[in-house]
Protein backbone atom coordinates (compact mmCIF):
# COMPACT_ATOMS: atom_id res chain seq x y z
CA UNK A 1 0.00 0.00 0.00
CA UNK A 2 1.42 3.35 -1.14
CA UNK A 3 2.59 5.89 1.94
CA UNK A 4 1.94 9.12 2.53
CA UNK A 5 3.38 11.21 4.90
CA UNK A 6 1.93 14.89 6.06
CA UNK A 7 3.52 17.10 8.59
CA UNK A 8 2.08 19.36 10.20
CA UNK A 9 4.13 21.93 11.26
CA UNK A 10 3.95 23.93 14.59
CA UNK A 11 0.51 23.33 15.47
CA UNK A 12 0.95 24.01 19.03
CA UNK A 13 1.97 27.58 17.69
CA UNK A 14 0.07 28.38 14.37
CA UNK A 15 -2.82 26.65 15.47
CA UNK A 16 -5.32 29.86 15.99
CA UNK A 17 -7.58 29.47 13.25
CA UNK A 18 -8.58 25.46 12.24
CA UNK A 19 -6.66 24.99 9.82
CA UNK A 20 -5.04 22.11 11.04
CA UNK A 21 -7.99 20.61 9.60
CA UNK A 22 -6.18 21.03 6.11
CA UNK A 23 -3.99 18.28 7.06
CA UNK A 24 -7.18 16.53 8.13
CA UNK A 25 -8.53 16.93 4.57
CA UNK A 26 -5.18 15.88 3.04
CA UNK A 27 -5.18 12.21 5.22
CA UNK A 28 -8.58 11.71 4.36
CA UNK A 29 -8.79 11.97 0.44
CA UNK A 30 -5.84 10.01 0.52
CA UNK A 31 -7.30 7.32 2.32
CA UNK A 32 -10.01 7.26 0.62
CA UNK A 33 -8.06 6.19 -2.49
CA UNK A 34 -6.02 3.32 -0.39
CA UNK A 35 -3.10 5.31 0.83
CA UNK A 36 -1.64 4.65 3.90
CA UNK A 37 -1.46 8.23 4.77
CA UNK A 38 -0.69 9.16 8.46
CA UNK A 39 0.09 13.18 9.67
CA UNK A 40 3.25 13.62 11.83
CA UNK A 41 2.25 16.72 14.10
CA UNK A 42 5.88 18.51 14.47
CA UNK A 43 5.81 20.57 18.16
CA UNK A 44 7.61 23.69 18.64
CA UNK A 45 10.49 21.23 20.55
CA UNK A 46 10.48 18.65 17.73
CA UNK A 47 13.36 19.08 14.80
CA UNK A 48 11.75 19.71 11.90
CA UNK A 49 12.33 16.97 9.32
CA UNK A 50 13.01 17.48 5.85
CA UNK A 51 10.94 13.70 4.95
CA UNK A 52 7.73 14.22 5.54
CA UNK A 53 5.59 14.08 1.11
CA UNK A 54 3.71 17.07 2.37
CA UNK A 55 3.57 20.17 4.74
CA UNK A 56 0.93 22.25 6.13
CA UNK A 57 1.48 25.45 8.41
CA UNK A 58 -1.79 27.57 10.08
CA UNK A 59 -2.38 31.00 11.04
CA UNK A 60 -1.54 32.78 14.60
CA UNK A 61 -1.01 35.88 16.12
CA UNK A 62 1.82 38.01 16.20
CA UNK A 63 3.43 36.55 18.69
CA UNK A 64 2.89 33.00 17.52
CA UNK A 65 4.47 34.59 14.43
CA UNK A 66 7.61 35.30 16.22
CA UNK A 67 7.95 31.55 17.36
CA UNK A 68 7.05 30.02 14.16
CA UNK A 69 9.71 32.18 12.39
CA UNK A 70 12.68 31.83 14.69
CA UNK A 71 12.23 27.82 15.04
CA UNK A 72 11.51 27.37 11.61
CA UNK A 73 14.66 29.45 10.95
CA UNK A 74 16.83 27.57 13.94
CA UNK A 75 15.73 23.91 12.27
CA UNK A 76 15.93 24.36 8.46
CA UNK A 77 14.13 21.11 7.35
CA UNK A 78 10.88 23.03 6.03
CA UNK A 79 13.68 24.49 3.78
CA UNK A 80 15.27 21.54 2.89
CA UNK A 81 11.66 19.88 1.66
CA UNK A 82 10.94 22.92 -0.09
CA UNK A 83 14.83 22.61 -1.88
CA UNK A 84 13.56 19.10 -3.10
CA UNK A 85 10.51 20.06 -4.58
CA UNK A 86 8.35 18.66 -1.93
CA UNK A 87 4.58 20.49 -1.42
CA UNK A 88 4.11 23.22 1.23
CA UNK A 89 0.55 24.49 1.92
CA UNK A 90 0.66 27.53 4.40
CA UNK A 91 -2.24 29.77 5.69
CA UNK A 92 -2.00 33.00 6.97
CA UNK A 93 0.55 33.67 9.48
CA UNK A 94 1.92 30.91 7.98
CA UNK A 95 2.43 32.54 4.36
CA UNK A 96 3.83 35.74 6.12
CA UNK A 97 6.45 33.25 8.15
CA UNK A 98 7.46 32.28 4.73
CA UNK A 99 8.45 35.26 3.37
CA UNK A 100 10.86 37.54 3.68
CA UNK A 101 9.75 40.03 5.88
CA UNK A 102 6.67 40.64 7.82
CA UNK A 103 5.61 43.09 11.04
CA UNK A 104 4.99 41.75 14.17
CA UNK A 105 4.22 43.71 17.80
CA UNK A 106 5.16 47.06 15.64
CA UNK A 107 8.79 45.77 14.05
CA UNK A 108 9.39 44.48 11.04
CA UNK A 109 10.36 40.59 11.31
CA UNK A 110 12.90 38.68 8.99
CA UNK A 111 10.66 35.58 7.71
CA UNK A 112 12.52 31.99 6.60
CA UNK A 113 12.56 33.61 2.59
CA UNK A 114 10.96 30.64 1.11
CA UNK A 115 9.02 33.00 -0.97
CA UNK A 116 9.52 36.36 -2.35
CA UNK A 117 6.98 38.45 -0.46
CA UNK A 118 7.03 40.98 1.95
CA UNK A 119 4.22 41.90 4.80
CA UNK A 120 3.35 44.93 5.60
CA UNK A 121 -0.18 46.05 8.44
CA UNK A 122 -3.13 47.12 6.00
CA UNK A 123 -4.98 50.09 7.45
CA UNK A 124 -8.43 48.08 7.85
CA UNK A 125 -8.65 44.07 8.76
CA UNK A 126 -9.85 42.16 5.89
CA UNK A 127 -12.79 39.74 7.15
CA UNK A 128 -15.01 37.93 5.46
CA UNK A 129 -15.59 35.61 2.46
CA UNK A 130 -12.37 35.17 -0.11
CA UNK A 131 -13.31 33.78 -3.65
CA UNK A 132 -10.66 33.85 -6.44
CA UNK A 133 -10.33 32.34 -10.11
CA UNK A 134 -7.30 30.38 -10.03
CA UNK A 135 -3.96 31.49 -12.17
CA UNK A 136 -2.81 28.50 -12.87
CA UNK A 137 0.59 29.66 -11.91
CA UNK A 138 3.73 27.10 -11.32
CA UNK A 139 2.74 23.74 -9.69
CA UNK A 140 -1.32 25.15 -9.53
CA UNK A 141 -1.52 24.74 -13.47
CA UNK A 142 -4.11 21.85 -13.42
CA UNK A 143 -6.23 23.73 -10.89
CA UNK A 144 -9.39 24.86 -12.84
CA UNK A 145 -12.11 25.22 -9.66
CA UNK A 146 -13.03 28.73 -8.29
CA UNK A 147 -10.98 28.93 -4.88
CA UNK A 148 -13.07 29.83 -1.62
CA UNK A 149 -12.14 30.45 1.71
CA UNK A 150 -12.47 33.18 4.74
CA UNK A 151 -10.06 36.06 5.56
CA UNK A 152 -8.97 37.27 8.57
CA UNK A 153 -5.64 39.32 8.75
CA UNK A 154 -4.10 42.47 8.96
CA UNK A 155 -1.11 41.47 6.25
CA UNK A 156 -0.89 43.59 2.89
CA UNK A 157 1.52 40.67 1.19
CA UNK A 158 3.27 42.34 -2.12
CA UNK A 159 4.62 39.97 -4.27
CA UNK A 160 8.31 39.79 -5.93
CA UNK A 161 8.82 39.11 -8.94
CA UNK A 162 10.04 35.49 -8.32
CA UNK A 163 6.31 34.93 -6.70
CA UNK A 164 3.05 34.48 -8.66
CA UNK A 165 -0.07 34.86 -7.08
CA UNK A 166 -2.59 31.53 -6.55
CA UNK A 167 -5.67 33.52 -7.83
CA UNK A 168 -7.52 36.67 -9.04
CA UNK A 169 -9.60 37.72 -6.32
CA UNK A 170 -13.72 38.23 -7.02
CA UNK A 171 -14.74 38.70 -3.73
CA UNK A 172 -12.95 39.80 -0.96
CA UNK A 173 -9.21 41.54 -0.13
CA UNK A 174 -6.64 38.91 -0.43
CA UNK A 175 -3.06 39.93 -0.32
CA UNK A 176 -4.18 43.59 -0.17
CA UNK A 177 -1.18 45.09 -1.70
CA UNK A 178 0.25 45.46 -5.32
CA UNK A 179 2.13 42.64 -7.28
CA UNK A 180 4.93 43.03 -9.67
CA UNK A 181 3.27 42.75 -12.91
CA UNK A 182 0.03 42.93 -12.54
CA UNK A 183 -2.39 45.63 -14.02
CA UNK A 184 -3.28 48.68 -11.58
CA UNK A 185 -6.06 47.74 -9.28
CA UNK A 186 -6.00 44.31 -9.79
CA UNK A 187 -6.34 42.38 -6.39
CA UNK A 188 -4.59 39.10 -6.12
CA UNK A 189 -5.07 36.43 -3.16
CA UNK A 190 -1.84 33.81 -2.25
CA UNK A 191 1.21 33.03 -3.72
CA UNK A 192 2.76 30.15 -5.74
CA UNK A 193 6.74 29.92 -5.99
CA UNK A 194 8.54 26.55 -6.72
CA UNK A 195 7.00 23.54 -4.61
CA UNK A 196 4.60 26.40 -2.12
CA UNK A 197 1.43 27.13 -2.35
CA UNK A 198 0.05 29.86 -0.18
CA UNK A 199 -3.00 31.68 1.03
CA UNK A 200 -5.39 34.08 3.40
CA UNK A 201 -8.03 31.31 2.86
CA UNK A 202 -9.56 29.41 6.02
CA UNK A 203 -12.28 27.38 6.33
CA UNK A 204 -10.54 25.31 6.22
CA UNK A 205 -9.12 26.02 2.99
CA UNK A 206 -8.47 22.22 1.67
CA UNK A 207 -11.57 21.49 2.80
CA UNK A 208 -13.59 24.00 0.67
CA UNK A 209 -11.50 23.57 -2.20
CA UNK A 210 -10.57 19.97 -2.63
CA UNK A 211 -9.06 20.30 -5.99
CA UNK A 212 -6.32 22.32 -4.66
CA UNK A 213 -6.39 19.18 -1.92
CA UNK A 214 -6.01 16.50 -4.54
CA UNK A 215 -3.32 18.44 -6.53
CA UNK A 216 -1.46 19.16 -3.71
CA UNK A 217 -1.82 14.97 -2.93
CA UNK A 218 -0.45 14.46 -6.84
CA UNK A 219 2.44 16.70 -6.13
CA UNK A 220 3.05 14.62 -3.67
CA UNK A 221 3.05 11.61 -5.27
CA UNK A 222 4.91 12.98 -8.53
CA UNK A 223 1.49 12.42 -10.56
CA UNK A 224 -0.73 14.64 -12.48
CA UNK A 225 -4.34 15.50 -10.88
CA UNK A 226 -5.70 13.60 -13.74
CA UNK A 227 -4.38 10.33 -12.57
CA UNK A 228 -5.76 10.51 -9.48
CA UNK A 229 -8.93 8.23 -8.85
CA UNK A 230 -12.17 10.84 -8.64
CA UNK A 231 -13.93 10.79 -4.82
CA UNK A 232 -17.57 11.13 -5.42
CA UNK A 233 -18.15 13.14 -2.44
CA UNK A 234 -21.84 15.05 -2.16
CA UNK A 235 -21.31 16.72 0.56
CA UNK A 236 -18.17 18.61 -0.24
CA UNK A 237 -19.96 19.97 -3.22
CA UNK A 238 -22.96 20.98 -1.59
CA UNK A 239 -20.68 22.36 1.39
CA UNK A 240 -18.53 24.48 -1.99
CA UNK A 241 -21.67 25.47 -3.74
CA UNK A 242 -23.34 27.12 -0.31
CA UNK A 243 -19.66 29.08 -0.05
CA UNK A 244 -19.41 30.13 -3.53
CA UNK A 245 -22.97 31.56 -3.86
Amino acid sequence: MPKLTIGLVLPDVLGTYGDDGNALVLRERARMRGFDAKIERILLHDDIPATCDIYTLGGGEDSAQLIAANRLAASPGLQAAAADGRPIFAVCAGLQVLGRTFRAHGKEVEGIGLIDVTTAPLSTRAIGELTAQPTGAGITAELTEPLTGFENHMGATALGPDASPLGAVTCGVGNGASTAGSAGGDKVEGVVQGSVVATYMHGPALARNPQLADLLIARALDVSLAELEPLDLPDVEQLRRERLR
